[in-house]
């Protein structure tokens, strides 16, 4: 059975949620969601809360799915809610980063800059030219965003340059002596 399918979904004031079916719509101040739900299963609205369970008992799959479910339908929550955000630090000399409108500009350490196009749904801010702000509802957009961003230019281990999240540790190696 599943600890965490067990756990409701507490839902803050400023978001509705709508169950029609195995169809599930979240709304809030940040946007709006829709995602159908396994038919294994049932999740229900009560006071406030949202509690998922396996549709019959005593499948072991169905309670997988339930888990799945309810951490699926906990993001979106907390997504139209208040939004998922993930920092990113630019390390190097001349690395720099700058949004304008619907594209973030990189400068990477290449003899090109990098124009990275913004996907509907996500924002971006920087705040300093070496730090990036990913921001959205999706958690799993704003996560793949992220990691796109952090791909054009990866930390590399002897000095540490490149692309990295805020709270990433990179294990930096020993250069090679003669």
């Amino acid at each position: 059975m599943s600890r965490v399918a067990k756990a409701p979904i507490a839902v803050p004031k400023g978001v509705a949620v709508e169950i029609a079916g195995q169809s599930v719509q979240v709304k809030g101040p940040k946007g709006t969601m829709n995602w159908i739900v396994h038919p294994k299963v049932a999740v229900t609205q009560a006071e406030g809360e949202l509690r998922v369970a396996p549709a019959r008992e005593g499948d072991q799959t169905s309670w997988a799915q339930a888990g799945t479910t309810r951490a699926l339908l906990n993001n979106m929550v907390v997504g139209c809610g208040s939004g998922f955000v993930r920092k990113l630090n630019l390390v190097g000399v001349g690395y720099r980063a700058q949004a304008q409108g619907r594209v973030l500009n990189l400068a990477l350490g290449f003899s090109h800059p990098i124009n990275f196009a913004v996907p509907e749904g996500i924002e971006i801010a920087t705040p300093s030219p070496t730090e990036i702000q990913v921001s959205g509802a999706d958690k799993q957009q704003v996560g793949q965003v992220a990691a796109e961003i952090r791909r054009l230019r990866p930390p590399e281990p002897y000095k540490g340059k490149g692309v990295r999240y805020a709270d990433e540790e990179v294990v930096r190696k020993e250069a090679k002596k003669k």
